[in-house]
């Protein structure tokens, strides 16, 4: 009898070790016990690629920027983009916070100043007027300007090496001689490039305009609407060449922004047009552009040299950034002309219409 329960409780402690094993292989198998194995809580799938289109007229449902649906929307869980953007600043665009004057500043009612000194230096002032430059290698540094001139700084012809930097550029509205407009923050209609670098550039109808330039780390905003002379909306981009440049148009890590209606003038936040030649030789890189009909125009049919690469289109005024969408007038049959690694603030991809 003894013996009888000893080979029970053998038979039951051999029965208990093997469901134990069994157990722990089961769970090895299925990744139970494997934190690494487990579902991630954050979905890993690829974000919707849908080009946007752009297409005159309003935008179609198929060219808006609207973000994809919510969890528990009736659709599958949306991936997050690792180049979704939210606002300029805090997706490392330029900002109010990074531009502008990083000194104290002294008051000067200049007038409508003209410079006509070679290598003259502006810095830390706080100009009531605007700059006229008759001169080469001028550098306003530091500074603001407030304007109520046709231009807050302008490089006239047969003059080159201009630079502002670090500076505020403004008009009071409805106080420009352009019935009441102000048009240009800087304009160079000097024979070479200029810099234009982290500045604060607001008001102007078109606030930087040239053919030729390095324009970087600039924040351009809340350009004003008026009607010019001719009685007619004036057109406003904040950055706006006219073709028939001789040399390069460098637009790098900007914040571009356009929010003037369209019945009340908005063209682009980048506008490339050929109004007094062929556009080429222009790069539009790594901006932040917001607002206009189109965000970008981008040079029409003869167009060559346009670089357009890593840009940000956001929807912050338009689903599809611009009233109409997002580019028009590229010619991709262009020598030289590439477009890549633009997208949506919401990180869809942006790819010309055909």
């Amino acid at each position: 009898m003894t013996g009888n329960r000893r080979r029970l409780g053998a038979w039951l402690l051999a029965g208990v070790v093997l469901a134990v094993v069994l157990t722990l292989y089961d769970a090895d198998r299925t990744g139970v016990s494997d934190p690494k194995a487990a579902p991630s809580a954050t979905p890993t799938g690829a974000a919707p690629a849908t080009p946007v289109p752009a297409t005159g007229g309003t935008p179609s449902p198929s060219a808006t920027a609207s973000p994809p649906p919510s969890p528990g929307a009736g659709g599958p869980s949306p991936a997050p983009s690792a180049t979704a953007c939210t606002s300029p600043g805090a997706c490392g665009y330029p900002d109010a916070n990074s531009t502008g004057p990083r000194i104290g500043l002294e008051r000067h009612d200049t007038g409508n100043l003209s410079v006509k000194k070679d290598g003259t230096v502006i810095k830390g002032w706080d100009i009531r007027g605007s700059l006229d430059i008759y001169a080469d290698d001028v550098t306003v540094v530091d500074s603001k300007i407030t304007s109520t001139n046709w231009w807050g700084i302008n490089l006239r012809p047969g003059f080159s090496g201009l630079k502002v930097l670090h500076t505020t550029i403004t008009a009071v509205p409805g106080q420009g001689p352009d019935n009441g407009g102000v048009n240009y923050a800087v304009s160079n209609m000097g024979g070479s490039s200029i810099e234009v670098g982290w500045c604060d550039i607001s008001v102007f109808g078109n606030a930087l305009s040239m053919g030729q330039g390095d324009l970087h780390d600039n924040y351009v905003h809340d350009l004003v609407a008026f009607r010019n002379q001719g009685g007619e909306w004036q057109h406003t981009d904040a950055v706006i060449s006219g073709g028939g440049n001789k040399g390069r148009l460098t637009v790098r890590h900007n914040t571009l922004l356009n929010a003037t209606p369209v019945d009340k003038g908005a063209t682009a936040a980048v506008g490339l047009f050929a109004d007094t030649g062929v556009v080429s030789s222009v790069i539009v890189e790594d901006n932040w552009l917001a607002g206009g009909a189109y965000a970008l125009y981008g040079g029409g049919p003869g167009a060559t040299g346009i670089r357009v690469t890593g840009n940000v289109f956001s929807t912050q005024y338009h689903p599809a950034s611009g009233a109409y969408g997002p580019v028009t007038a590229w010619n991709p049959g262009g020598s030289g002309n590439v477009w890549k690694d633009n997208r949506m603030s919401d990180g869809r991809p942006v790819e010309p219409a055909p």
